[in-house]
């Protein structure tokens, strides 16, 4: 069985009343009830448990990590980052949700600043499924309506996804590339737009499809296990001297 480790800052479900009354039990809870509901073998850990919930043994334990931040990039140590890169290079899907495009985790295995246009109106958004033969865009039609979201827009400061999957239209009529997947390593890198904590996007039974088939995805590294580090290596083919 998959298993998923659930991360979030789980922040301001403490302190906002609006998110708190939309998410009472934390966004974590609801993001971990959809792909529980998926039949992954799922936990949670939050950015204030010991080792920023994201120990070495953690993530050994992991085979498909989300990510959930907003308020608290910068309280994630470089350490934090440094392992779960590693474990991503190593082969450890991730999914980067919504306002994860801006954690230093993602910036990093993209090398770019993940800078985009946003406006916070609660407007319509329709997420267009673009590659339906994509596994992550499997039973999702050719696409679905959040009625409130909060919009994000192009210019997205990303590099050129090795797949895209879906692409948003907004009530305000911007478009954003919303469902972005990349290789790096062996590990699969999916980034998913939806999901402002104000709104009960991860509710949504489409929302909640479209994260269990990236985490299926995901969950499969690409080839044979990296090399820690430099070695000698014997030659292939005979060396002529003299």
């Amino acid at each position: 069985m998959t298993r998923v480790t659930v991360w979030t800052e789980f922040r301001q479900e403490r302190t906002d009343d609006a998110v708190r009354a939309v998410y009472p039990n934390g966004i974590g809870a609801a993001i971990a009830a959809g792909l529980q509901d998926a039949s992954f073998d799922v936990r949670t850990v939050q950015l204030d448990d010991a080792d920023q919930g994201l120990s070495d043994e953690t993530l050994a334990d992991t085979d498909v990590l989300t990510w959930w931040g907003h308020v608290a990039h910068g309280d994630v140590t470089e350490a934090t980052v440094d392992r779960v890169q590693r474990r991503v290079l190593d082969g450890m899907g991730l999914i980067v949700l919504h306002s994860g495009h801006h954690s230093k985790i993602f910036r990093r295995l993209l090398g770019t600043t993940a800078n985009l246009a946003w406006r916070e109106a609660g407007e319509r958004e329709r997420v267009w499924v673009i590659d339906r033969a994509h596994p992550i865009a499997a039973g999702l039609g050719d696409s679905f309506v959040l009625e409130h979201e909060e919009m994000y827009g192009e210019p997205f400061d990303v590099p050129a996804p090795d797949d895209l999957v879906f692409v948003s239209w907004f009530q305000g009529g911007e478009v954003f590339r919303s469902g972005c997947a990349y290789h790096r390593g062996r590990g699969r890198i999916f980034y998913f737009r939806p999901g402002h904590e104000t709104h009960p996007t991860y509710f949504d039974p489409n929302v909640r499809r479209a994260i269990a088939n990236a985490v299926r995805w995901a969950a499969e590294p690409r080839g044979a296990a990296l090399l820690t580090g430099p070695g000698p290596a014997s030659a292939r083919e005979p060396i002529a001297t003299g």
